[in-house]
């Protein structure tokens, strides 16, 4: 007779005992998985993915001593064989990337059904990752939108940036683009910055350079 499978052995972290706790039930309710320990922050989720031998660790973001992020990123780096699944109420997507960059398998929301929970946790443990379904959506149009904007960076820029650039290369001042299209230097300040920050340039002139290759045929 064929061995059947172990358990999935998980550590949970949350620094809501409530939710904690309660999590651990359901989880241990089900023969295939197995709560080996309980953290209520980042540091003792650490010291649980070294000294347990988990297959799934599952985090929470927001905890003392240390975030759910970093713990990510420690448990990944240094027990690569340990999967991480966040589980949140954040559906902040600067969060949701955050997490995946630093190797979580998945990102789950703390109001999702029970039973796919368990579910979440059982694929882990196969290293099947799994995004919150309705996070999934957003975060596929954020990769098509940096994919176009990859392709043509001017695409990352509104209207009224790319105004501002096309007068930064006709080697306008601050003051006089500001003159030219009625509105304040702090705003044409902001506008600037913000178009540095979406071409990843250093400064102006580089912007400046930049504008006079691509706005002409834009």
């Amino acid at each position: 007779m064929a061995e059947a499978a172990r358990p999935v052995r998980v550590v949970i972290a949350d620094d809501h005992r409530l939710m904690r706790e309660g999590t651990a039930a359901l989880l241990g309710a089900d023969p295939r998985i197995e709560v080996v320990g309980m953290a209520a922050n980042g540091r003792e989720a650490l010291a649980l993915a070294g000294s347990r031998a988990p297959d799934v660790v599952l985090l929470d973001l927001e905890m003392p001593l240390v975030g759910g992020i970093e713990a990510c990123a420690t448990i990944r780096s240094g027990h690569p064989q340990v999967e991480v699944l966040i589980l949140t109420v954040s559906e902040n997507e600067p969060d949701l990337w955050a997490a995946l960059r630093m190797g979580a398998a998945g990102y789950l929301l703390k109001d999702m059904p029970p039973a796919e929970l368990v579910e979440a946790v059982l694929n882990a443990g196969l290293r099947e990752p799994l995004i919150a379904p309705r996070l999934a959506g957003r975060m596929l149009r954020d990769f098509a939108g940096a994919t176009r904007a990859a392709e043509n960076p001017l695409t990352g820029l509104s209207p009224r940036e790319r105004e501002v650039l096309a007068l930064l290369a006709d080697g306008l001042r601050n003051r006089e683009i500001a003159q030219a299209l009625v509105v304040s230097e702090t705003t044409v300040k902001t506008h600037v910055r913000h178009i540095l920050e979406k071409l990843r340039m250093r400064n102006r002139s580089e912007a400046a350079v930049f504008a006079a290759r691509h706005l002409g045929g834009d």
